[in-house]
């Protein structure tokens, strides 16, 4: 049975689960969600995220929404398939790529998004950038790549020497912001933009 994934794939959410599954090569099924007709604020998709937020996922008795949650369940349960996503054999390993994984979540995810929004969203809108916004969460990044890139100076990846949910998650930020004027901001550094690479 494929496994449903109800998003949308522009959604940087979504794509972090479909990225998650593409790597494991992983059966699916993509059930748009009318974010324009607000679908995703009424029922029945509130039975599968009570918050209203894409992407929700069925796999077979198990219904899952936060996408974080969906890729570890993902990588736990098809450990034995393609890429070992969380080094689960490994307990230090394993310990290093959930870390960095709370790094992007609570350090890179915050700033990255709220440029994101002000350059790419707001302009869909007929809303003005906000200078000072963008400004001030340029500065956060600045200092959570900087510290990627010591990071990468020293191991091929984030957690290590292997490729994992940890450099994963960044993945459909760093697609965005690549197409962005802020993309310097990789590209200036060496090793963080080593990254492209990743994305194309």
């Amino acid at each position: 049975m494929a496994i449903k994934v109800h998003g949308v794939p522009v959604s940087t959410c979504t794509a972090g689960v479909l990225l998650c599954l593409h790597e494991k090569g992983l059966h699916y099924e993509l059930l748009p969600v009318d974010l324009a007709a607000g679908a995703h604020k009424q029922d029945p998709y509130l039975s599968l995220n009570p918050f209203g937020q894409i992407p929700a996922v069925e796999d077979g008795e198990v219904s899952l929404f936060e996408s974080r949650a969906i890729n570890r369940y993902l990588a736990r349960k098809h450990k034995d398939i393609g890429t070992d996503l969380l080094r689960a054999n490994s307990l230090p390993e394993s310990a290093l790529v959930e870390t960095w994984m709370e790094v992007e979540a609570h350090q890179f995810h915050g700033p990255a998004t709220a440029i994101l929004h002000e350059i790419i969203v707001n302009p869909m809108y007929g809303i003005a950038s906000n200078e000072q916004t963008i400004e001030t969460e340029m500065e956060k990044l600045g200092k959570v790549l900087d510290v990627y890139e010591e990071r990468l100076s020293k191991y091929k990846y984030l957690a290590g020497e292997n490729y994992t949910l940890a450099d994963l998650q960044h993945i459909p930020n760093l697609v965005y912001f690549m197409k962005t004027t802020k993309a310097e901001a990789i590209t200036c550094r060496p090793h963080v933009g080593l990254a492209k690479q990743v994305i194309g």
